[in-house]
């Protein structure tokens, strides 16, 4: 069994900057692409950024430049650095990992979500 715990959300102001980080735990043998998507009330979840196992990184256009996805693989964690943040980044934010366990199952994992509010 493996979890994703989110942290790091909240509210902010224009042009703030936030950190949000996942964690995860239980049967994990290595962990392959990371990535964090986000969603809007009314709107489809979309892809913000990901990063694969050789740290290569792909970014949503309206991210680019802005958000600095990371990954530390000695602690299972994924990150994201948000700055210069707009009111439209206003979303659920979570993560997702592509995992495989210690009998070589492989599968996508999500997290809970956490909210991150951008005041103007």
């Amino acid at each position: 069994q493996v979890q994703l715990v989110e942290s790091g959300g909240g509210l902010v102001q224009a042009g703030g900057s936030l950190r949000l980080s996942c964690a995860a735990s239980g049967d994990i043998f290595s962990i392959n692409a990371m990535g964090w998507y986000r969603q809007a009330p009314g709107k489809q979840r979309e892809l913000v950024a990901t990063i694969t196992s050789s740290g290569s990184t792909h970014y949503a256009d309206s991210v680019k430049g802005r958000f600095v996805i990371s990954r530390d693989n000695t602690k299972n964690t994924l990150y994201l650095q948000l700055n210069s943040l707009k009111p439209e980044d206003t979303c659920v934010y979570y993560c997702a990992m592509t995992i495989r366990n210690r009998v070589y199952y492989v599968a996508d994992y999500w997290g809970q979500g956490t909210q991150v509010t951008v005041s103007s």
